[in-house]
């Protein structure tokens, strides 16, 4: 019998997209990510631009995710030949890096920031709003999450490939001191707390349940306030997103592709 895919099983929840925020705030703490987003991304030009963004990143992660052989790979060469053209060098100093310092969305290091960023904050949100993975959970889900490999054209062995290796990557990085939170990352930082104008009631919500899954290092890094008061609205609207995760049918819970496939309900 083929072995129950830990990665289908988070992915398919619609409610992990709430840790995005925290993989994007991780992600441009990176200088050179956040200029690259800053310099070459649309989606702080409007609220529509961030819109579209948003559901352009959702459909390819269910094609990744769910899709046939074909439409992921069509997804994959879409998102390669996009970071073919994001590429530059710096004007002025940027955090650690000194003016001219180039940078390309296709550079291995960078591609595994976001890589590590994307895998901790989906399983911090999935572990968050639906229930604890187990370490072999957890270390699966890195396994069949190095699948963006070859997808994006690195040779094996370039993502982490356990819990353990993906939070010393983590880690490693953290220590180096190539994270700052410089102006550009600060700037993006306000158009991923936004709301788009179809969603405006939802921006309180959503700026509470982001700024509270940050660690609190990044937060403050930021220059987010955050008080007690804060702390307490967000442990209850957790406790709310959990209950509404628990009681809401398969149809409004999970991504319509994860149900077609028939996965097994799970824990």
């Amino acid at each position: 019998m083929e072995e129950r895919s830990v990665a289908r099983q988070v992915n398919r929840e619609r409610v992990v997209v709430l840790g995005w925020g925290r993989a994007l705030l991780w992600q441009l703490a990176h200088p050179l990510v956040a200029v690259a987003v800053a310099r070459h991304s649309d989606f702080s030009r409007s609220l529509r631009a961030a819109w579209r963004r948003f559901t352009r990143t959702v459909q390819a992660m269910r094609r990744l995710s769910f899709g046939t052989e074909a439409e992921a790979d069509e997804v994959a060469r879409w998102i390669r030949q996009a970071h073919r053209r994001v590429q530059g060098r710096l004007d002025e100093p940027l955090g650690p890096f000194p003016a001219g310092t180039t940078y390309r969305a296709d550079d291995p290091a960078l591609l595994t920031w976001v890589h590590v960023t994307t895998v901790e904050a989906t399983l911090h949100a999935y572990e968050t709003f639906v229930r604890p993975l187990t370490p072999e959970e957890r270390d699966r889900y890195c396994q069949e999450a190095r699948a963006m490999e070859a997808w994006l054209g690195l040779p094996p062995g370039t993502f982490p490939d356990s819990w353990a290796a993906l939070t010393a990557h983590l880690q490693t990085v953290l220590a180096s001191g190539v994270l700052q939170v410089t102006p550009p990352a600060r700037q993006m930082a306000e158009h991923v707390l936004a709301p788009t104008p179809w969603v405006a009631p939802l921006a309180k919500p959503w700026r509470l349940l982001t700024l509270g899954l940050l660690p609190p290092a990044l937060r403050a890094a930021y220059g987010f306030a955050w008080s007690e008061r804060d702390e307490r609205a967000f442990r209850r609207l957790v406790a709310l997103v959990r209950r509404g995760v628990a009681r809401a049918p398969h149809r409004v819970r999970h991504w319509p592709e994860a149900r077609r496939l028939h996965l097994a309900p799970g824990r």
